[in-house]
């Protein structure tokens, strides 16, 4: 005789993932969980198939904190395994993976650049100050760019004899880290976290700095502790490729599933 399906409750799924209850409804409604069968007096009929994919989604938010294309290409991931994709969506998640890698590529190159300028300086400085029309051309980035970096408290550019900005060697200097760095998406509040640090003279552990907010800072970004959660996210998409591995073996005939 064939044995009776076990089924479980909204309360089982939501201990197994570590969230509230009112968590499994909510990824029910977006599309994260597998069509969910109902009894006839309306209380839901949850798989085991419905708990590992609860697993998943949950493991997958963690990688939609920076939002963009990764965070679209995660919530993909998501819905494509709830689909039963399960095959689609372990293809989905080392392309993920790859993604997370680079980024964090990037924002340790970026690190790396910091903590060079900051032992060494750079040298292929321009001599004769420039207006900030010459000053952003130069560095590859608009007007608007380096007067938000100066209001930001990023650095102070010093006035002409005619009252305009102009940026020697030490500005540009300062700018081109700065410009690394936002492009490796690290935040404005982290950057200035470090440069004060820096400008009040220590040039030591400047990458742990950029990456720890200080007790009284409202911390608002994730990109606030960038490489932090850079390496949580290239563990999560980890996870995802084993949990997903572990739902196809047991959706495959002879599986558990």
């Amino acid at each position: 005789m064939k044995a009776k399906p076990r089924y479980l409750r909204t309360s089982d799924l939501a201990q197994a993932a570590g969230v509230h209850p009112n968590t499994v409804r909510l990824y029910e409604e977006w599309g994260f969980l597998p069509p969910i069968p109902r009894a006839p007096n309306g209380y839901r009929l949850f798989t085991e198939a419905h708990r590992d994919q609860m697993r998943l989604a949950k493991t997958a938010m963690r990688c939609t904190w920076q939002g963009g294309h990764i965070r679209q290409i995660t919530i993909g991931l998501v819905r494509q395994a709830a689909s039963g994709d399960l095959d689609g969506a372990l293809e989905t998640a080392y392309r993920l993976q790859t993604l997370i890698k680079a980024e964090q590529d990037q924002a340790e190159a970026a690190a790396a650049a910091l903590e060079h300028w900051a032992q060494t300086g750079s040298a292929d400085l321009p001599v004769k100050p420039l207006w900030i029309g010459a000053a952003a051309r130069q560095l590859g980035v608009t007007i608007d760019m380096l007067r938000s970096w100066e209001r930001n408290g990023l650095l102070i550019v010093p006035r002409g004899q005619e009252g305009y900005r102009a940026y020697g060697s030490a500005e540009i200097s300062r700018l081109r880290v700065i410009r690394t760095l936002r492009r490796a998406n690290y935040s404005t509040m982290s950057i200035l976290r470090m440069l004060n640090v820096l400008d009040s003279g220590s040039r030591d552990n400047l990458r742990e700095v950029l990456d720890t907010p200080s007790p009284e800072e409202d911390a608002l970004y994730v990109t606030d502790r960038w490489l932090s959660a850079l390496q949580a996210m290239c563990q999560s998409a980890a996870d995802m490729i084993t949990l997903l591995q572990t739902m196809s073996a047991n959706c495959s005939p002879g599986g558990a599933g």
